[in-house]
């Protein structure tokens, strides 16, 4: 079996050693080439041909976030970003790389050994990821009327992994302030989904928060769950709350997809909408099928928009995706939806 090509590109000759040796002790992984800047990074894409790389932030003469903006149109590769914990991450997300790791503090002891094995198992994510048409897959559309819906009784739960953060940035950066309550599950470390959160919330119309336990699901609000916690939606003196709990992991993740749908599915029912978005994996796709059988309506992410065709494929095949839609007509035809119920 073919092994994935892997190029590290690192400021530090100490952590490029450190990640070469780690993940080249996966079988699955052969690691052609180091480089320590994007200018010697872009002339080993050229002679190397790497299938996925791995690309630090913050590095002397040109960042990793230029460098991404630079390489993509012209060489579009898999990226996986080793950065420390910093919200530059979602800038090189919106740059065009597919996931990132975050480098452990000194305090961290075991840190290494963690940051290796999480990077090796997004390195095989990344290399199945679809990275060609990357920018056309997030155009921005003209922003939605609103939707005239003044019932508070209804509400939207999203699913994502890999290619997630800007899927789901796509999809509220147009929608009204009116919308339905919205409660969504992205595979993502903690401390990052606050800052993903934050991030968000400057550039949409609603309000957008990483999710506490009791927080209520109301008209133009959006819930992101909370990295390590899974969330659930619960019934509370005629509202919508959310419960936050850590647990094991459901479908391989903490938070779960899996485990909100099915709190959706059984709070929410019919005056739900389910939305599963680009990711790895099967998290969500049964959720997904217990809120159809309930009466939700539910729509997937269709293979041609989708990073990695994963969990959305999953869910098709299953018979729990209603409608399958391009990334950048999902928000339309969650406002169809969501007219024709009024």
């Amino acid at each position: 079996m073919r092994k994935i090509r892997v190029l590290i590109v690192d400021d530090s000759i100490l952590f490029r050693e450190i990640l070469a040796r780690g993940i080249s002790k996966d079988s699955a992984i052969e690691v052609v080439g180091t480089a320590s800047d994007p200018y010697s990074a872009r002339d080993k894409i050229i002679e190397l041909n790497p299938d996925v790389m791995t690309l630090d932030v913050e590095m002397p003469r040109m960042n990793g976030i230029e460098f991404l903006r630079r390489l993509m149109p012209q060489y579009p590769i898999p990226v996986v970003v080793v950065s420390s914990i910093t919200e530059n991450v979602f800038d090189a997300m919106r740059a065009g790389a597919v996931d990132f790791v975050s480098k452990p503090t000194s305090s961290n002891k075991n840190g290494m050994g963690a940051l290796i094995n999480e990077l090796v198992v997004k390195i095989k994510i990344a290399s199945a990821a679809k990275v060609s048409h990357w920018k056309s897959s997030y155009i921005p559309r003209k922003s939605l009327r609103d939707t005239c819906s003044k019932s508070s009784n209804k509400v939207i739960a999203i699913g994502a992994s890999t290619g997630g953060t800007e899927a789901i940035s796509s999809i509220l950066k147009v929608l009204p302030k009116d919308m339905p309550g919205i409660v969504i599950v992205q595979h993502m470390p903690p401390v990052f989904t606050k800052m993903y959160a934050q991030r968000l919330n400057g550039s949409c119309l609603l309000e957008i928060k990483e999710a506490q336990s009791g927080d209520i699901v109301c008209m133009g609000r959006v819930l992101i769950a909370p990295g390590d916690y899974h969330m659930r939606l619960k019934k509370s003196e005629g509202n919508y709350i959310v419960e936050c709990r850590k647990g094991p992991r459901v479908s391989g993740h903490c938070p779960s997809v899996d485990v909100l749908f099915n709190s959706v599915a059984e709070n929410a029912g019919r005056n739900a909408i389910g939305v599963i978005l680009t990711g790895m994996g099967s998290d969500g796709a049964q959720g997904l099928l217990a809120m159809r059988k309930k009466g939700a309506r539910t729509i997937g992410q269709d293979e041609k928009s989708s990073i990695i065709y994963g969990m959305p494929r999953v869910a098709y095949e299953n018979g729990a995706v209603e409608k399958q839609a391009s990334l950048g007509n999902i928000p339309h035809l969650i406002h169809s939806i969501l007219k024709d119920r009024i």
